[in-house]
């Protein structure tokens, strides 16, 4: 039977000492690609590409310059080497200046190399752009949180000083592997395009002080993080205000107090969130029956697991399965 075992991501975080709970999130953060686009495009060219629920898109530029517009943001020119993370799911526009005109991408003479990995050329002959762009999904339970306190737009310059020169090398890396294609390139270019997207993340993460917020300022707190860290890696166990209280070293009601004050929700109510996203994974993730799913978690009952999913995402269990068969 297809179980899966979502409160134990590594078989010996258990057993390793309460640290870093935010240096952990980011260890165990990963990309799952899920389209890339090397494009070549010649003066004057427009295209427009949809926005994707719950899907983070990037672009780099490899040469030359265009304008981005995300959704109905006024647009902004990019340049050679530089990194845009898009993490609203909006719809942008790519544009050789920003008045031209959009077409969309299923409109353009795309080549599929891959099922993964398409190039495109296109355009009216004059100066030349060579960009990628990408889609890819945060491959962790705590992505939908992570990606609630992002910024719109997340831009990169590798050539800042504090960006490192590997920055510098592997965006010229994947520059080259996009012009020539050489066998296996795609697989090189999806690998290093998910480095530097999760790089792109983890520089917000330690360097913007809009990081500091809500969930990300407990995880950051010594005490608070602690406890965060054992709810991750233990989820199924039977968690109390006094436990956790315990793990961060703190009294009762100091903790609770503090707790609220940091996460923006107490204690309790952060256990049952985390237990539910990672149901929610399971679900997508896996063929389990729901009872294993609520089992794994630390649920006696299926009922009692099916009333605490519905509260956080106004719909049954099962409701996730059948829209995606729906769907596919």
């Amino acid at each position: 039977m297809d179980r899966p075992t979502p409160h134990v991501p590594d078989p010996d975080a258990l057993a390793r000492p309460l640290g870093d709970p935010l240096g952990e999130i980011l260890h165990l953060l990963k990309l799952t690609g899920a389209f890339y686009c090397q494009a070549r495009m010649t003066a004057p060219w427009g295209v427009a590409v949809p926005g994707f629920p719950d899907l983070l898109s990037f672009v780099v530029v490899v040469g030359g310059r265009c304008w981005l517009t995300v959704g109905d943001a006024e647009p902004f020119e990019a340049g050679p080497g530089d990194l845009v993370l898009v993490t609203n799911f909006a719809p942008i526009g790519f544009r050789s200046d920003p008045a031209q005109p959009l077409r969309t991408l299923e409109a353009l003479p795309v080549r599929k190399v891959s099922e993964l990995y398409e190039t495109l050329e296109f355009g009216g002959g004059g100066a030349e752009t060579s960009l990628m762009y990408g889609l890819a999904r945060i491959d962790h339970a705590a992505a939908g949180m992570l990606t609630a306190l992002l910024p719109d737009v997340l831009r990169i310059d590798p050539w800042e000083e504090d960006a490192g020169g590997w920055l510098q090398g592997t965006l010229q890396f994947i520059a080259r592997e996009a012009r020539e294609l050489r066998p296996g390139g795609e697989t090189v270019v999806t690998r290093l395009a998910d480095v530097v997207m999760i790089e792109a993340i983890r520089r917000w993460l330690t360097s913007d002080e809009a990081a500091g917020h809500g969930w990300l300022r407990a995880a950051r707190d010594p005490q608070i993080g602690r406890a965060l860290l054992a709810v991750h890696r233990d989820p199924a166990r039977p968690w109390t205000v006094e436990a956790l209280a315990g793990v961060a070293g703190m009294s009762r009601s100091s903790f609770a107090a503090r707790f609220t004050a940091l996460a923006g929700m107490p204690a309790m109510q952060y256990v049952v969130a985390w237990r539910m996203r990672l149901a929610r994974r399971a679900l997508q993730e896996t063929r389990a029956p729901v009872a294993a799913i609520a089992a794994d978690l630390g649920y006696r009952s299926e009922a009692a697991f099916s009333r605490a999913y519905r509260r956080l995402f106004q719909e049954p269990p099962g409701q996730l399965r059948r829209r995606a068969a729906a769907a596919g």
